[in-house]
């Protein structure tokens, strides 16, 4: 690019940045305070741009500015151009940088708390100068409207606009004690169930409804719990079989303190996503953070 050219499309983003920001602002003084310049060099700047691209995007009179609807149009075409261009400065700011600031992640609360809480505190031990906030709850957060960085969420994702990485999928699974079964015996067949103490972790029906592959089953639980945590005390303790992720009850299957069941009729496992704002030259610290997670979450035990 000869020394022409690279002016001139210098010139191209200042006009582009006054204009985004007089647009923004409702006024050229306005704009002019924004940017750290002159009131004259804003209404110079539009004047050149209107002036290049042949066309009048603001309307002025003696009281008040208003974008035509070229200016509008302009305008929504604009504002993509200059946050790429921020989002590629600030990744190579923090290309070789040590990584700082906040980062904020939501997920269901039993995915926060025993898979998600090890990765985080490794990280931030990693990154002493990174701030992590942590809003595990099974109530879906909106990422837009709460300014949430990242969300881990389990099952089909709504389109909403959002970035997602699949990173696995989580299998839903029956288990009991050994005690328990040595007792009352194993079930073989999903209709095995009906003849065995249930545990379920909820009190929204007073019936636990049960997913299998080829059916599913509404069962009296003989306890009820309003955790999961709770329940795999029960299932432990050998009162009954307990349905939980697998990625819940790891530790206990993996030790022995529970078995899982039924594993050949178990309904089709949950797709578990990252879900993000940022594009590929976003934040530098959030997208460190989403490259580490979704590596540890797709050589996770507990995720297939």
């Amino acid at each position: 690019m000869n020394a022409n050219r690279l002016t001139r499309a210098v010139d191209q983003f200042h006009l582009m940045q006054v204009f985004v920001a007089v647009g923004e602002q409702g006024s050229f003084a306005a704009a002019a305070r924004s940017l750290d310049i002159s009131p004259a060099a804003v209404t110079r700047a539009v004047a050149a741009l209107e002036s290049d691209l042949g066309v009048q995007l603001v309307e002025r009179t003696t009281r008040q500015l208003r974008l035509t609807a070229a200016g509008y149009f302009h305008l929504d075409n604009c504002r993509p151009i200059l946050e790429c261009l921020r989002q590629a400065n600030e990744a190579i700011v923090g290309f070789n940088s040590e990584l700082t600031g906040d980062l904020s992640i939501t997920a269901p609360t039993i995915l926060g708390k025993s898979l998600l809480m090890p990765f985080i505190l490794n990280f931030m031990e990693k990154n002493p100068k990174i701030n992590v906030s942590a809003f595990f709850k099974d109530q879906l957060v909106n990422l837009m409207d709460e300014g949430i960085d990242v969300a881990v969420r389990i099952g089909r994702l709504p389109d909403s606009g959002l970035k997602a990485l699949r990173v696995g999928s989580v299998r839903k699974v029956l288990c009991a004690s050994p005690s328990y079964l040595s007792v009352h015996g194993t079930p073989e067949y999903p209709g095995d169930l009906h003849r065995h103490a249930v545990i379920a972790s909820s009190n929204a029906s007073p019936r636990a409804l049960w997913r299998f592959e080829s059916a599913d089953l509404r069962l009296k639980p003989r306890f009820t719990a309003t955790s999961n945590d709770v329940a795999a005390i029960a299932a432990e303790a050998g009162f009954g079989i307990a349905q939980f992720h697998y990625y819940q009850v790891l530790d206990q299957v993996t030790s022995g303190r529970l078995q899982v069941l039924l594993a050949n009729f178990e309904e089709e496992p949950k797709p578990i996503h990252i879900v993000h704002r940022e594009t590929h030259l976003g934040s530098t610290k959030v997208r460190s953070f989403i490259d580490t997670l979704a590596d540890y979450m797709r050589n996770h035990p507990g995720i297939s």
